[in-house]
């Protein structure tokens, strides 16, 4: 049998999308799932347009996702000479000819074609003049016109194209550099590529490549055509719907594996099973479970995801992620600290930016309270009970989560007060907010020094309000 070989192939013009990291993901789990070998090639063949930033953004973001390539990366335009012996295999062999027609005649034969409802086609008006090779001519592959040509998509299932809809295709560009389909179909081949894994826009190309596959005497790869992501409007997915780059969403404080666990199930499904795991989608996935709908994107969907992950994350690996994420203004130097903060905090966040935001009353001592939640709790009725507090603190030996929670047990039964009288008081005192993980919890992380501190802070701003 074989040794199956997938590959992706982006075009290094801007930075890897999520509809391009789908596609690369599918092609990585077919080729791990088979134990075969997965391939990265940048097609850079358009020179104009190409640029080592993107390319250096593509690479970034596949490894950031975690899908790493058994071979590459090739440069498709390393390979140009290749290419071009090809083609000229082709004019060699009677099935490729030169071309002179400029682009205004091809512009009047297409307004031809279509007023007199025909395919706006190439016409075929150099196919047998024997041209030569001469300034601003390429060339064009003679294609069949007779017969059909049969696409086996392992998706989508056979889909039928009359060859003499076919137009002789341009091959080579009048700069010498090989067209998308020509090339693309050369690299597969050579590279001994069994699968072409690729979104359902390239369909109407692949039977164009099959035909030069079989010109050129190449095994015909298996095809499988991906459906396209859309936005939540049902139309293709833009940046009108949102981010559309992998590393925005790195920026953005997702997890790689949220991202990963989100791509996979745009398409792909096994029974009604959300959450996976990097081996599990490996064991599990197939050509068969992809669907033949386009998926809709969720931002929902993938923050619910993400938020699971950072949940179920060790602090020792959130605290790695998050090192280019905290402000500059905290001090995060102290890391059995910042572990308890991100410990706190990581069940009640969606992303690591949020986290990041979230750690503010942590880090700051001048924290700003919220102006409802300050008019409600900091009151001239409550400084007493502060008051009180932060006298008693110090003697507290047992500054832990238990030990705080004994120390507010009794407080609350000494001075016969319900705990809800001094719960917010305390939490807007310590936090700024209203909303924040348990007291007990909070106290425990800022330490005996800063809730003293804290509390001090919140009397003086009762007694400045007057």
């Amino acid at each position: 049998m074989e040794k199956i070989r997938t590959r992706f192939a982006p075009s290094p013009t801007g930075f890897l999308h999520i509809g391009g990291a789908r596609t690369a993901l599918f092609n990585w789990l077919y080729a791990r799932h088979h134990g075969g070998e997965f391939v990265l090639r940048i097609e850079d063949t358009d020179q104009q347009r190409s640029t080592d930033e993107s390319t250096k953004a593509i690479l970034d973001a596949m490894t950031w996702l975690g899908l790493n390539w058994d071979e590459g990366p090739h440069f498709q335009a390393q390979r140009v000479e290749l290419h071009r012996e090809m083609v000229q295999k082709l004019i060699n062999e009677g099935k490729a000819y030169y071309c002179t027609c400029t682009p205004e005649e091809l512009e009047e034969k297409r307004k031809q074609a279509l007023a007199t409802g025909k395919k706006p086609k190439y016409d075929g008006t150099c196919r047998d003049k024997k041209l030569t090779k001469s300034p601003n001519s390429v060339v064009r592959f003679h294609s069949r016109q007779d017969g059909v040509t049969i696409v086996e998509d392992l998706i989508k299932g056979n889909i039928v194209f009359n060859n003499e809809e076919l137009d002789d295709l341009i091959i080579e560009r009048s700069d010498g550099y090989p067209t998308y389909n020509f090339a693309v179909v050369i690299d597969d081949a050579l590279m001994n590529i069994t699968h072409v894994i690729r979104g359902d826009d390239h369909v109407n190309n692949t039977p164009r490549q099959i035909l030069l596959y079989q010109a050129l005497g190449f095994d015909v790869p298996k095809f499988a055509h991906v459906p396209m992501i859309l936005g939540s409007d049902k139309t293709r997915l833009s940046k009108r719907h949102g981010a559309t780059s992998v590393m925005a969403y790195k920026e953005m404080g997702f997890l790689p594996e949220a991202l990963v666990n989100y791509l996979v199930r745009l398409g792909w499904a096994h029974g009604d099973q959300e959450i996976f795991s990097l081996q599990e989608l490996i064991e599990l996935f197939s050509m068969e479970a992809v669907g033949k709908s386009p998926a809709v994107f969720n931002p929902d969907k993938l923050l619910w995801l993400n938020a699971h992950y950072i949940k179920e994350s060790s602090t020792d690996r959130l605290r790695e992620e998050m090192k280019p994420l905290w402000p500059a203004a905290y001090n995060t130097s102290d890391a059995d600290f910042t572990g308890k903060v991100i410990a706190d905090l990581q069940p009640r966040v969606k992303t690591l930016v949020e986290l990041a935001h979230a750690a503010d009353f942590y880090f700051a001592d001048d924290i700003q309270y919220e102006e409802e939640a300050a008019q409600k709790f900091l009151t001239r009725d409550i400084s007493g009970h502060l008051k009180t507090m932060a006298g008693a603190l110090p003697s507290v030996q047992n500054f832990s989560k238990e030990g705080i929670e004994e120390f507010l047990k009794n407080f609350i039964s000494e001075h016969n007060i319900k705990f809800k009288i001094i719960a917010q008081p305390l939490r807007v005192a310590l936090t700024g907010k209203t909303v924040s993980p348990g007291i007990d919890e909070v106290m425990a992380t800022l330490g005996k020094e800063r809730v003293i501190k804290k509390i001090g802070r919140a009397i003086d701003y009762i007694q400045s309000r007057g």
